[in-house]
């Protein structure tokens, strides 16, 4: 018999395909079920699973119709087959990892809004997704017994946006995965040979999409190649995504463009070798809720160029060099800085090791399992 029963939202465990939520919901509910063999925990996939996501003898697979890729799909599977499924299984609460939730249910839920930039940058995604997000969201946040997010900015930016009281959020934060580390020098040669033909890099982590603002990013390099002069490359891991005109006209006029390398997406075994070898990242997105790739660049003693707006502050802490994401001028500065100042990369990398040492899946999953355990008042 087991003491607790928690039904959990796993649409986002997909094989081979974890990127951001994913990974949450994978690195956070691997701990969870193996740590907690009295409690029972019920996954509800959209789609056939991978027998590799039933991390435990404690994890109950369910899969339900149908497939929700898509705003009227969502609308199907939360409030009709989600909503379903809950009255079956009777659980004491449901935990949804991604923003969404059932409005039909009455299962207490806790539920996970990683950030609001579908308000802030509505113009950057799907109109019809827009549309979805900002109407049912503050219905979400207000339904949910309590929301747990990724940095005290979004905690802020939720309370703010939808009225909802302080308490009623907890800050939980991301981590990193354990591959994440720094590399030997034999490693760093192996990895720079593969990609740049030996030569040292700058790298960007993440969808070429424009709220990562990679535009810029492509400015910045071709101002740095010019004023140095150096064969430093730069090197872009990641998926393209949505309207990507601009950026793929930035980079079609650029005049260094030979020197960037596209590795399309990698999976992490792949990616924390490429982000090991970086000379430095260079993350400077319009906006986030956390910003994974800067705590993955610390965790490798690579030292991070990162934007001064939301939350990425609040993961650089004083470990980062941070500028103003709009100005090519302040990012180039920024790279031209880590090049020529030897002992200013040095001391970014060991700030680095201090400020890494905030975050890690394991407090990320303590904090969340310490919210759950707030749903059984009487234990």
């Amino acid at each position: 018999m087991y003491k607790r029963k928690i039904a959990v939202n796993t649409r986002f465990l997909i094989k081979n395909k974890l990127e951001g939520i994913g990974w949450f919901t994978y690195e956070t509910l691997l701990r969870m079920s193996t740590e907690h063999p009295d409690t029972e925990f019920h996954f509800l996939f959209d789609r056939p699973y991978d027998a590799s996501f039933i991390f435990s003898k404690n994890v109950v697979p369910h899969v339900l119709f149908p497939p929700a890729r898509h705003p009227f799909l969502w609308y199907l599977w939360f409030e009709w087959a989600v909503t379903k499924k809950l009255n079956a299984i009777k659980p004491d609460l449901f935990f949804s990892t991604d923003g969404h939730l059932s409005l039909r249910t009455k299962v207490p839920t806790l539920l996970v809004i990683h950030d609001l930039a579908f308000e802030h940058y509505p113009r950057f995604i799907n109109k019809l997704a827009s549309l979805y997000y900002r109407y049912y969201t503050p219905l979400f946040a207000k339904r949910a017994r309590m929301i747990a997010t990724v940095s005290t900015f979004s905690k802020n930016d939720i309370c703010k946006q939808y009225e909802i009281a302080e308490d009623k959020v907890v800050v939980v934060n991301n981590g990193a995965k354990d591959t994440y580390k720094p590399l030997s020098i034999d490693e760093i040669d192996s990895v720079k040979k593969e990609y740049t033909n030996g030569k040292d890099y700058f790298l960007y982590v993440g969808a070429i999409h424009p709220r990562k603002n990679v535009k810029n990013i492509f400015l910045a390099f071709d101002q740095f190649k010019k004023i140095s002069g150096s064969n430093m490359k730069l090197v872009v891991a990641g998926r393209k995504a949505w309207q990507m005109d601009d950026t793929e006209d930035c980079f079609d006029q650029m005049v260094y463009k030979q020197d960037v390398i596209f590795t399309g997406h990698l999976l992490p075994e792949a990616l924390s070798k490429v982000i090991g070898a970086a000379y430095a990242m260079i993350y400077v997105s319009l906006f986030e809720g956390f910003g994974i790739p800067i705590l993955e660049a610390m965790n490798c003693d690579v030292p991070v160029v990162t934007s001064n707006v939301s939350s990425m502050p609040e993961v650089a802490g004083d470990a980062c060099l941070q500028v103003n994401p709009l100005s090519s001028e302040e990012i180039c500065n920024a790279m031209q800085q880590l090049y020529s100042d030897k002992e200013l990369r040095a001391q970014c990398i060991e700030k680095g090791r201090i400020q890494r040492q905030k975050f890690s899946w394991a407090m990320t999953t303590k904090k969340l399992w310490e919210t759950i355990l707030g749903f059984y008042p009487h234990e």
